[in-house]
């Protein structure tokens, strides 16, 4: 048994580090490339297991040879993958990240095999056994049969639907999450535009929106608070939002009122694998902790 499932995109990356990116019809040099797993889900997953907490995964890869080293690198980050569904003759899907020397990412990729879970293809009895569930952008009906299922067993759901918010309707799964992440774009299609979080549909949950390297802020029914972040040379923000969010998750899953502090270890876990190149930088809770230390 596990005590979260995530659920999800798993890719293959590709990180090219640019000195610049280039205007149209422009060059630009190439710094350094590596190879390494990504996608959000993944990417909690994994996050979250260094964390030394009891993680699944739902999602789906290719059976071909991204796909294999895909799956050897989240069995080597000890992620339980009962739930990962193995395309045949499929690609997996592979993201070419491409990182300019502040950090800043353009994602180029193709979807392969990394939605090829439909309803049908859940394990309800996986995602019932576990106490959480942390949904990603996904299939909007499977993402909202996910939501039933955790729901229905009396697990707690969270949903960080990522880019796409706007081009997917996830409103049947929005409206099961107790967790809602979104960066300050996102929020103004989640809460409807309206001036405040006290004013829209979402004000009986938690909702954390992401300010980038200006922090974040959580709301919750009772109060809302903010953080500013943490000033640090930024290398990559690749992943820095699925260790955020997977730092946020890993404190309320002990401490389940403790927003405030969710907020600040979720903050320092984002600036910490903003450090680092690659997708799969989240720090361990020892870091984590050591830093915030630092800070005092």
């Amino acid at each position: 048994m596990v005590r979260v499932v995530a659920a999800g995109h798993v890719n293959w990356d590709v990180t090219l580090r640019v000195d610049s990116l280039p205007e149209p019809d422009g060059e630009a040099q190439l710094v350094s490339q590596r190879r390494s797993g990504g996608g959000s889900a993944a990417n909690v997953a994994c996050a979250l297991a260094g964390f030394d907490v009891d993680t699944g995964l739902v999602g789906s890869v290719g059976d071909d040879e991204n796909g294999l080293l895909a799956r050897r690198e989240l069995e080597g980050a000890d992620v339980d993958l009962r739930g990962l569904r193995v395309v045949a003759d499929a690609e997996t899907s592979v993201k070419y990240l491409v990182v300019d020397a502040d950090g800043e990412v353009m994602v180029l990729g193709n979807d392969g095999a990394n939605e090829a879970v439909v309803p049908g293809d859940v394990d309800a009895d996986y995602v019932e056994a576990a106490d959480h569930l942390h949904l990603t952008s996904q299939r909007p009906e499977t993402a909202a049969h996910l939501a039933t299922v955790a729901s229905e067993a009396d697990a707690t759901v969270s949903f960080d639907p990522g880019r796409r918010l706007d081009e997917r309707d996830f409103s049947d799964a929005i409206a099961l999450a107790d967790v809602l992440f979104v960066n300050d774009r996102e929020a103004l299609e989640v809460l409807d535009e309206q001036a405040s979080y006290a004013e829209s549909a979402l004000s009986d949950r938690v909702v954390v929106v992401k300010h980038g390297a200006d922090g974040a802020t959580v709301h919750t029914p009772d109060c809302s608070y903010d953080h500013p972040g943490f000033d640090v040379e930024t290398v990559d923000t690749t992943g820095a939002g699925d260790a955020f969010a997977a730092g946020f998750l890993a404190v309320l899953l002990d401490h389940p009122d403790d927003h405030e502090r969710a907020l600040e270890f979720a903050n320092a876990c984002g600036a910490l694998a903003a450090q680092s190149e690659g997708a799969r930088t989240a720090p361990t809770r020892e870091a984590t902790e050591s830093f915030l230390d630092g800070q005092f």
